[in-house]
């Protein structure tokens, strides 16, 4: 089988370029001409308290104390968010809600140890804010809330100690899980507690709102296709749904006045494998025997996988009922299909080589939100997977914020080389080339190798670190 080439972003000296590449490619991908700076584009139009249509999205820096605080590492990353002049940070990084359901032995911990270190860090970010754009009225800070579930670390970041919805017939073999895995009613009931408890801890640390994560085969998001699990927690909707629903509805009875929101894998996908040329391919599936059943909104013919919203739109139904109004829009998984929840032009150190266009799964994340948001009037969405567009990622997100395909733009990766860059765009200083995230993939590789996060290629801070030195050794080996 062979394999297409694709065109670094950087080889499109103008947008005009670009949009020719685009159409000869049949990706409808929609880009502004420009973003005007006189205070009158969509980006810099406020919705509600929430001061722009910028927003910070939630990541894991591996860089936390071990009892699961804040280290000084984390609180330069917060505060670069901070100053970023993005006016909503959604859920400001993954933040286990017990010692069990942390995803290496670094990430952060919401418990009775860390409260006091986040909360002197979200004043702190509230104070950056305030002195460098003048008021932090307008600046909304999250805490995600998770439970790594499958892809849990605790105690050796090399050594899975998984807690999973269900027995899996591909993750199982993938990570090499197995029956003992698969958490009890009884084991349910004790994470959702700490679920609640976190939420107690987020709004005494001064957080706006929580994100319960729901994305990405975590375990809130596993629970979502547990259709072959039996009892209270598997089967129908209702029962599927139940884990998020006894979590939201407890935050809200502990935790009067302390936003909810949610971070929502729109749709999923195949697990993925390398294949023997290097390159991704789905894992193997008996489609005549049955369709899969475990890809959460998507068709289980195993062709196109497309979107089928049927499900997720009453996830969103769920979540007004539930006074929820604002979800973070993801598709897929960077744990068993990287190349379409992460779009990039280099795959990851222990991963495979790109089997799709990378500009092609920005789309798929753009056009899934829009088409949920028709299904679903009124619901506030912040959209994600825009950093592979590089130089044009303003001119999509200008697009997409002005045609209402999402309200809020959020970047990731982008914002851990180029913290400057949403106040940038907003301003019209040119954009700092050299600071450009060119999805190198180093801010996945270096926790892959059990080192901290952060962009190796472009930011000295972490380019002339110790670690940096071990992370290429391991790269050549």
């Amino acid at each position: 089988m062979t394999h297409e080439t694709y065109p670094k972003i950087a080889s499109f000296k103008t947008l005009d370029s670009f949009r020719s590449w685009l159409d000869f490619q049949k990706i409808p991908l929609g880009l502004a001409d420009d973003v005007p700076t006189d205070g009158t584009s969509a980006l810099a139009q406020p919705l509600g308290p929430v001061g722009n249509r910028w927003a910070i999205l939630p990541m894991e820096g591996w860089d936390c104390e071990s009892d699961g605080s804040p280290s000084e590492y984390t609180r330069r990353r917060w505060l670069r968010f901070a100053s970023s002049g993005a006016k909503l940070i959604f859920g400001t990084e993954a933040a286990a809600v017990m010692n069990s359901g942390r995803s290496n032995t670094r990430q952060l911990m919401v418990c009775d140890a860390s409260v006091g270190k986040l909360k002197r860090l979200c004043a702190e970010m509230r104070a950056v804010h305030r002195t460098k754009f003048g008021t932090d009225d307008d600046l909304r800070i999250g805490l995600q809330l998770t439970h790594s579930g499958r892809f849990s670390h605790p105690y050796d970041d090399r050594k899975l100690a998984s807690k999973t919805a269900y027995a899996h017939p591909l993750l199982d073999l993938k990570f090499h899980n197995c029956a003992a895995n698969v958490v009890s009613d009884e084991e349910i009931a004790d994470i959702i507690a700490h679920y609640i408890r976190a939420g107690e801890l987020a709004q005494e640390a001064g957080f706006d709102f929580v994100d319960v994560k729901m994305a990405h085969g975590y375990l809130g998001h596993e629970f979502l296709t547990a259709y072959d699990r039996p009892g209270p927690y598997g089967g129908s909707f209702e029962n599927r749904t139940r884990f998020f629903r006894e979590i939201v509805e407890g935050i809200r009875a502990k935790c009067s006045g302390l936003g909810i929101a949610a971070r929502f894998s729109i749709f999923d996908n195949m697990p993925f494998e390398k294949g023997e040329d290097g390159y991704g391919r789905p894992m193997a599936w008996n489609f005549a025997e049955r369709p899969y059943p475990y890809a959460f909104g998507a068709l289980g013919d195993g062709l196109t996988m497309d979107p089928d919203l049927k499900e997720p739109v009453r996830f969103i139904q769920l979540c007004r009922s539930l006074g929820i109004s604002m979800i973070c829009a993801t598709i897929g998984s960077p744990y068993y299909c990287v190349h379409i929840q992460r779009p990039a032009y280099f795959p990851v150190s222990d991963g495979y080589l790109i089997p799709q266009n990378p500009v092609y799964n920005v789309y798929r994340h753009i056009a899934a939100v829009r088409r949920l948001r028709e299904l679903c009037p009124g619901l506030i969405t912040v959209g994600s997977g825009y950093t592979a567009l590089q130089e044009y990622l303003p001119n999509a997100a200008e697009y997409a914020v002005r045609n209402h395909l999402t309200d809020f733009v959020g970047i990731g990766r982008m914002v851990l080389s180029y913290p400057e860059f949403c106040a940038d765009v907003l301003s019209g200083r040119p954009l700092q080339r050299r600071c450009i995230c060119r999805t190198f993939g180093d801010c996945t590789n270096a926790p892959r190798a059990g080192l901290r996060s952060g962009c190796y290629p472009l930011d000295c801070f972490y380019r002339d670190s110790g670690e940096a030195k071990i992370l290429s050794s391991l790269k050549h080996s």
